[in-house]
């Protein structure tokens, strides 16, 4: 008994140095994180996961929201400059009516569009985009890797330490230190993530001179399009908070982006004229 405590001390202690080595600091919100990959891996894996993606599905020849897509992509790759220094930004129009956008790491951005009807204008774009972008500046896609890497190493030092007790024994320790719930350790450290996003995004948009309340109305309008197909979210909406939170949260976030803002105004032509509502 005292070896596979031994076992199991020394793979903590293993896990712990990990952990410290690995640590990364989120601009803006200062939140401590840790990520095994390097930026490098990062951006390589942004790349192939990318390439693969546009060879799957449609690129849009919607010349207007192409357009916009890059007009807003670019203002608010800018206003993140100084906390992502290697990302070699993309913005790609997918053509597909489910309203979506995502970020992978290394710049690598898709938008749907499904999602423009809801954005409307260059403002309500903004909000979509300063919050993919963020993602890629606090490295989310590299963290959540690392988390699922942590998680399987842990199981993995576990299950050696453990394979000659008693299966009785054994699976009370696994139990108790929560291997084999990956699922329910993950997903809401993703919504942290998702919150964390909107935080960061909102100050990117109100840098970029989009105002940062607009952030708010596309939300409003986001939770009436849900409402409208009978409260089914969006899958990609399965690890964000749910609409009423969001739109609060993000109202009590909106005073620390208009800082941001002040001073920032953009001094671009006006968007050109918002699109239908859906």
């Amino acid at each position: 008994m005292r070896n596979f405590f031994r076992g199991v001390n020394l793979a903590w202690a293993l896990l712990a140095a990990l952990l410290l080595a690995a640590c990364y600091t989120v601009p803006k919100t200062g939140r401590s994180s840790f990520n095994f990959m390097s930026v490098g891996e990062e951006v390589q894996l942004g790349l192939s996961s990318f390439d693969q993606i546009k060879r799957q599905e449609r690129i849009s020849s919607d010349a207007a929201g192409n357009a916009q897509l890059q007009r807003v992509g670019q203002r608010i790759a800018a206003a993140a400059a100084e906390d992502v220094s290697a990302a070699k930004w993309e913005f790609v129009l997918f053509e597909n009516a489910e309203p979506n956008a995502f970020a992978l790491p290394g710049g690598k951005v898709g938008v749907y569009t499904g999602i423009l009807p809801i954005t409307r204008d260059d403002a309500g774009l903004a909000a979509v985009m300063g919050h993919e972008v963020a993602h890629v500046a606090a490295r989310h896609g590299g963290e959540r890797i690392s988390e699922q890497l942590a998680l399987s190493g842990l199981a993995a030092g576990l299950a050696i330490s453990l394979q000659k007790q008693d299966p009785a024994v054994r699976n009370l320790v696994l139990v108790g230190f929560g291997v084999g719930t990956t699922l329910a350790a993950v997903l809401p450290h993703s919504r942290m993530q998702e919150s964390e996003a909107d935080r960061i995004g909102l100050i990117y948009m109100a840098k970029a001179g989009y105002p940062p309340d607009a952030a708010v109305a596309f939300w409003e309008r986001f939770a009436e399009f849900n409402r409208k197909r009978g409260g089914r979210p969006p899958a990609f909406l399965s690890t964000h908070p749910a609409d009423e939170k969001r739109i609060a949260d993000l109202r009590a976030l909106v005073p620390e982006a208009q800082r941001y803002y002040v001073g920032a105004r953009a001094d671009a032509p006006p968007s050109p004229a918002a699109r239908p509502s859906p």
